[in-house]
């Protein structure tokens, strides 16, 4: 038999001396697939509100923000500054106003408050914001429970609205996509040591 030299040694020592970094099994990723269909849910509950609203019956065409657009056009931006239809329209449609909810029992405005929106720029904040966040939810962790956190927090959005916006009508994600947004940190915080390693082992 061969005699190992010396530094031979050294470097089967070392090398059995040196940190193993571990990185646990990936899953493979969810296909999203329910945050996608939660985007055209809320474009086509805006595109049926404006159809409802119809700004050149219900204000004169006049008035309207690109009336070429016809009933579909915007009410005017003294109304509504964000693009999007009447109070009275998003009240019809389900609109969050605490009256109706707590002296009415009207509580299903409280869920579907969640997928109305006051208009264009409200709408394209709030898809893009859940297009980026709810997506790499849903990858990580199922469509079940990321729809879960989805609804439960935009009730929960709701229930805090009805609480401090009482002289307004409240509609929008954005309960919901806070929620979600606290999920995703929560997810980050949580597996901030795997992350922090395979930045380091990159370098």
């Amino acid at each position: 038999m061969g005699k190992s030299s010396p530094s031979d040694i050294e470097s089967r020592t070392d090398n059995a001396r040196a940190p193993q970094s571990f990185y646990p099994p990936m899953s493979k990723p969810w296909f999203p697939w329910l945050m996608p269909t939660f985007v055209i849910v809320n474009v086509a509950a805006f595109v049926y509100t404006m159809y409802i609203n119809n700004c050149p019956a219900t204000t004169g065409r006049h008035r309207c923000v690109f009336p070429s657009l016809g009933r579909f056009s915007f009410q005017p931006l003294s109304q509504n500054p964000l693009f999007g239809p009447s109070t009275k329209t998003l009240e019809l449609m389900g609109g969050l106003e605490w009256i109706l909810v707590v002296k009415e029992g009207e509580g299903w405005r409280l869920i579907s408050c969640i997928w109305l929106h006051a208009g264009v720029i409200h709408l394209l904040t709030n898809m893009i914001s859940l297009l980026f966040i709810g997506i790499r939810l849903e990858q990580e962790f199922g469509f079940l429970k990321v729809g879960l956190v989805y609804v439960i927090s935009g009730f929960g959005g709701s229930l805090l609205s009805s609480l401090t916006l009482r002289s307004s009508i409240s509609v929008g994600a954005s309960g919901a996509l806070f929620g979600m947004l606290g999920a995703m940190l929560s997810e980050l915080i949580t597996n901030w040591t795997i992350y922090a390693n395979k930045v380091m082992f990159f370098k």
